[in-house]
């Protein structure tokens, strides 16, 4: 089914975008009818990111993403098999200047889970090596896939999550960007629990930390998906961060309310376009101690 599913990514990649488009948007609408699990996980976040909303407008929001999800997922066919000169037509790039200036600088790029996330990693690797780190995937043929399409370009590496971050970290330091992802639940390990739309969410403090230990300027990087394709904002480096410990004796609060200020940026970026953030984690799988489960 996996080899199925590939060819049939090789193929619509060959259709203009908006046809490939409407493709997609039918694929997630798809998914949003029988994958009953994955949508009640999506329900359930935005039950609790958005209790304003009347049920009917978070239905309406859940179909919205799993439109844009499935048009997502099988664009990526574009960056795994599409010409380079294909995806700088479909994939833009604003503030790239800012990255230009920083050249040979520790820098974290913090890219929030949006569905266009892997537009933005392959647009600026057409531009410069990075570094990132990945999740192996179930599916090994899919993962072996994802993999390859990652690295189509340049020279930039991938880490797997059990690497840690120590040769991450290290050719951060030579020069090549971070490509960052700390906002999904990644369980108990390194994390502290912080808001996220109001609710306690396990929440990893490596941002702050990575950002001390190696002295690096956080850009931040919102991918786009758009009618006519992808637009890639890295936005100004973040002033004063990582913050200043309160106290000496302290240095944790410092790293507190940098994972806060981190998490607050996200939730104003999905205000912006809520239908692109990855809802179908289980963003609040992670609990503090005594409450119930939410999945």
């Amino acid at each position: 089914m996996t080899r199925i599913a590939l060819a049939l990514m090789w193929l619509l990649r060959w259709l203009p975008l908006p046809v490939l488009a409407v493709f997609g948007r039918a694929f997630g609408r798809l998914l949003h009818a029988f994958g009953r699990h994955r949508r009640q996980v999506t329900l359930t976040n935005l039950a609790l990111c958005f209790p304003q909303l009347s049920e009917a407008e978070r239905s309406a929001l859940a179909k919205r993403h799993f439109e844009v999800f499935g048009r997502g997922f099988l664009e990526r066919g574009l960056l795994w098999w599409a010409s380079p000169s294909r995806i700088r037509r479909l994939v833009k790039i604003e503030g790239l200047e800012r990255l230009a200036a920083l050249q040979d600088q520790p820098v974290i790029l913090l890219v929030p889970h949006f569905v266009g996330l892997d537009m933005g990693w392959t647009r600026l690797s057409l531009e410069r090596d990075m570094v990132s780190i990945y999740a192996n995937q179930k599916n090994l043929l899919f993962n072996a896939a994802l993999y390859r399409g990652r690295l189509r370009f340049g020279g930039s590496e991938l880490f797997s999550r059990q690497e840690g971050t120590r040769r991450a970290i290290k050719a951060m330091k030579a020069g090549r960007p971070f490509y960052y992802l700390p906002d999904m639940d990644y369980g108990e390990r390194d994390t502290i629990f912080v808001p996220f739309f109001g609710v306690p969410a396990a929440t990893i403090t490596g941002l702050s930390r990575l950002a001390r230990m190696a002295g690096a300027t956080v850009l931040p990087v919102i991918t786009r998906m758009t009618n006519t394709g992808y637009v890639v904002e890295i936005g100004a480096p973040w002033a004063d961060y990582p913050g200043a410990s309160i106290e000496a004796n302290y240095p944790g609060v410092g790293i507190e309310a940098d994972t806060r200020r981190m998490n607050a940026f996200i939730e104003a970026e999905i205000i912006k376009m809520p239908e692109q953030y990855f809802w179908l984690h289980k963003r609040f799988k992670t609990r503090p101690p005594g409450t119930n489960k939410l999945y």
